[in-house]
């Protein structure tokens, strides 16, 4: 399944705090994966894709788990 911005998914090339703010549900989904981003300030620059090879986490799967997440 591929996730498009016009359709409200989130992408890897978005912005980590983007995705937190817009879908405050993800936080669960970042914890899951041990990410702390909700406080660190690399997350003000950061995109998701970013976040996922800092944290050697497959990026489509956690793209994929982001936006299972918002579909709830």
């Amino acid at each position: 399944m591929v996730y498009k911005m016009s359709c409200g998914g989130i992408t890897e090339d978005m912005n980590i705090r983007e995705v937190i703010e817009k879908h405050p549900e993800t936080m669960k989904v970042f914890a899951k994966y041990n990410m702390g981003c909700v406080g660190c300030i690399a997350a003000s620059f950061e995109k998701i894709k970013d976040i996922a090879v800092v944290h050697g986490v497959d990026v489509k799967t956690f793209v994929k788990d982001l936006n299972e997440a918002i579909e709830k």
